[in-house]
């Protein structure tokens, strides 16, 4: 059972939504996320992103009321009914990836995806990377402007922009896409096991400089970029019930 008696309200900064939020807290309460047994975010996926990431090592559930554009892992909003429509709420699961970057200077860096990574060029010129999964040579040389690797939750948003595969949320798989390939022409991609570690080699980095990205976070001049799924840290989403992300996976497939 959620502890909706103890909610922590956050918007995205929008007019409407500082508004929504203002009466949510005088109606039914503000806690600091600390304090919190769940999580309204007011706002659009941006803000959803965000603030998973901020309880992530909380253990907090989130629920999203939609503000902003999408909404894909929104639900609607309305000011009535909040705590049943909590106590009612569907649970999804979401791991992240982690992500282990090597610099230029032997700096090591890490940080967390609940999307994707994404690997760019930083200049006019296309980068060269080497991809290996597992330890084991799968791509000698890609060239392109980038390359990304998936989560399920994520291989709707970027990934999918790309090009890449639609994952059912459940799946135990994650998309590996480039991002405008030149070489090899033919090659789109792969579909991974989440037990797979991809491994990212970028070549003529002095030349071509990459930077990689784990959601928001960015570290340039990278050499190599080591990724797995964490089954140390999830996050948990909220949904009204037929609405949930499953079903908005599945929906997605079928639109054009």
């Amino acid at each position: 059972m959620l502890a909706t008696d103890r909610i922590a309200f956050v918007s995205s900064g929008t007019p409407e939504a500082d508004a929504a939020a203002e009466a949510l807290r005088t109606r039914y309460g503000n806690l600091p996320l600390e304090q919190a047994g769940v999580v309204v975010a007011l706002g659009g996926d941006g803000l959803m992103l965000e603030t998973l990431h901020r309880v992530m090592r909380l253990s907090i559930p989130v629920y999203g009321m939609n503000f902003g554009s999408v909404g894909f892992l929104m639900n609607g909003f309305s000011a009535d009914g909040l705590v049943q429509r909590l106590d009612a709420a569907k649970p999804t699961d979401i791991f992240p990836l982690s992500m282990t970057v090597r610099d230029a200077v032997g700096a090591t860096h890490e940080a967390l995806a609940l999307n994707e990574v994404s690997l760019f060029r930083a200049s006019y010129q296309a980068v060269k990377i080497e991809i290996l999964v597992d330890g084991h040579p799968r791509l000698d040389e890609l060239i392109c402007d980038g390359v990304l690797l998936s989560t399920p939750a994520g291989s709707t948003a970027y990934n999918l922009s790309a090009h890449g595969p639609i994952l059912p949320i459940n799946s135990s798989l994650l998309a590996l896409t480039p991002i405008s390939p030149f070489r090899p022409r033919r090659w789109r991609g792969a579909i991974l096991s989440n037990h797979a570690e991809v491994t990212f080699r970028t070549r003529e980095a002095a030349k071509r400089p990459v930077s990689a990205v784990a959601d928001n976070v960015e570290f340039k001049n990278v050499l190599e970029v080591r990724v797995r799924e964490n089954r140390d840290h999830k996050v948990t989403l909220l949904f009204d019930p037929g609405t949930g992300l499953e079903e908005r996976v599945l929906s997605e497939q079928f639109r054009y």
